[in-house]
This record gives C-alpha cells, sequence and structure tokens, in this order.
C-alpha cells in the first residue's frame, strides 16, 4: 500500500470507530452494568487464562471505549489505554472519572502505529493486552508485533485474543443454501478489503452511516512469525470453536456469552496466545 493510500483507509476507519462509540454507549450496545458495580469481567476465553494482573502495569492497544481496559484497573492492574479514535478516548476517560479509576488508569489517543511516541515508556509494561477485532484493521502485522516488543518488560508478556484468520474468509453476504457464510475472500490475500457494512457488531438493530471499512487477512503463520521476528517466545497458542460475538448469523450462543456454529466445530472461530518478552534488546 502506497504512502497516498493510507490517509483513505485511516480516515474511513476512524469515522466508523468514532460514530461506533456513541452506539455502544447507548441502549443496545455494551452491557456495563457489572463494571459500574465494581465487578467488571472480561470475555470467558480471557477470564480463563489471562491472569491476575494486580500490582502489574498493563498495555491495553486499540482499547476503543476502554471497558476491558477499566475492568483490568478494577483488578489492581496500572493500565494505559490506547485508541485512534477521539470520541473513544474521550469516552474512556469519563468512564474512567465516573468509576473512580482516573488513577489508575491513563488514555492517550493516537494511531497504533504512533504509539512509540504517543506513550513514550519503552520496556515499561508486565503485559500488553490485544483483544477481539484489533490487528484486522492493521496493513502492517510485523511493525505491529515490534511495537509490542517495545513497551513489554524483559519477562513480561502480550496477551492475544482474536477472531480466527481461517473464519475470516466467510461472509454472510455470501451465504449458502444452508445458512452456513458462503466463501468471502482468499486466506492469503494482501490486499486491503474494502466494503460497505452499515451493521454494528454490538446492536444488530444499530445502522452506522460510515458503513465503509478497510481491513486485512492475517494468516496465522505471519503472525506468529512476526511476534518471533520482535524477539517473543511463544508460551501458548489455542483455537477456540466458538467467538465473542455473533460473527455470523447461523452461530448460536455457547453458554459463556459466546456463539459457535449451531452443529459441528466447522472450523475455529477464534484464537488465543501468550507470548513472552526474554531479551532486553526488542
Amino acid at each position: 500500500m502506497s504512502d497516498g493510500e493510507k490517509p483513505d483507509w485511516r480516515a474511513a476507519n476512524r469515522a466508523r470507530w468514532d460514530e461506533a462509540v456513541g452506539v455502544h454507549l447507548a441502549p443496545g450496545g455494551y452491557d456495563l452494568s457489572d463494571l459500574r458495580a465494581g465487578q467488571g469481567r472480561l470475555n470467558w476465553i480471557e477470564e480463563d487464562e489471562l491472569g491476575d494482573v494486580r500490582g502489574l502495569r498493563v498495555l491495553h492497544l486499540q482499547c476503543h471505549f476502554g471497558r476491558d481496559t477499566l475492568t483490568l484497573a478494577q483488578r489492581g492492574a496500572e493500565v494505559v489505554g490506547l485508541d485512534f479514535s477521539s470520541a473513544a478516548i474521550a469516552a474512556a476517560r469519563a468512564l474512567a472519572d465516573d468509576l473512580g479509576l482516573g488513577g489508575r488508569a491513563r488514555f492517550v489517543e493516537a494511531d497504533l502505529y504512533d504509539a512509540p511516541a504517543a506513550v513514550a515508556e519503552p520496556a515499561a509494561f508486565d503485559r500488553v493486552f490485544v483483544t477481539w477485532g484489533a490487528i484486522n484493521w492493521l496493513p502492517d502485522i510485523a511493525e505491529w508485533a515490534r511495537i509490542v516488543a517495545h513497551f513489554l518488560k524483559p519477562g513480561g508478556f502480550l496477551y492475544l485474543a482474536e477472531q480466527h484468520p481461517a473464519a475470516f474468509v466467510f461472509d454472510d453476504t455470501a451465504a449458502l443454501p444452508s445458512g452456513l457464510p458462503g466463501y468471502f475472500v482468499p486466506y492469503f490475500s494482501t490486499e486491503p478489503l474494502t466494503f460497505d457494512n452499515p451493521r454494528d457488531y454490538a446492536n444488530p438493530d444499530a445502522t452506522l452511516l460510515h458503513a465503509t471499512e478497510h481491513g486485512w487477512i492475517h494468516p496465522l503463520g505471519s503472525i506468529l512469525s512476526s511476534l518471533i521476528d520482535a524477539g517473543l517466545a511463544l508460551e501458548y497458542f489455542k483455537e477456540h470453536p466458538s467467538v465473542t460475538w455473533r460473527m455470523f448469523d447461523c452461530l448460536v450462543e455457547d453458554g459463556r456469552g459466546g456463539y459457535r456454529w449451531p452443529d459441528k466445530p466447522w472450523l475455529p472461530l477464534a484464537f488465543s496466545l501468550k507470548a513472552r518478552k526474554y531479551s532486553s534488546k526488542a
């Protein structure tokens, strides 16, 4: 992708996410009742895997309006959340103040690729936390991995939970007669995916005016190799038969707050991994 094309995809994606903040904070969007009661919950996959964060410094990249960031702060972490949406960061700061968490949570408005300058704390974090619909918005996965490594202390680790790229090749707009999603794009596609999607993942009744979105498929090999090349050591990699939102219309509830295939686990819908930084050189 040429430098001349970058402002187009970034501006379109930012406009979409700026609009989504209002949808997600309105009735029918995110349920913040547990967070407001001081008992914020992550999705079940993170709850099972992330571990205790008390006393740790956590950097949450692409934090949206900070629900998960503030959940980690409630559990005793000192957190920094970063997002490129001015609306999201404004909402996150307001929510932190409402919850009395301003002393534990700081929010930074910046593009992901500008994070080293915007946060300016190299090798300062025990955890980097990235989850759900984050890396598919980024064109350069290798640079993302280098940024993750840049922020981790030696001994610290990245926790990543994401939609599975194998599932990302299908879409409901090409639905099969069976009701399953049909073929959408090649798994090894290197071109940006540009399409109009007025639907919101959190509130199916909402219609977004900024419908154009741009994304990228990053095969698992590219993700893992980029982390290794950045100086991180993979400690585990897991594939999951369910995902945390209704990625396809045919998915059914899995009993834990997620969604799975209606009959058989045809292919993984999500993955998670832990990658640790052992060297101080990255």
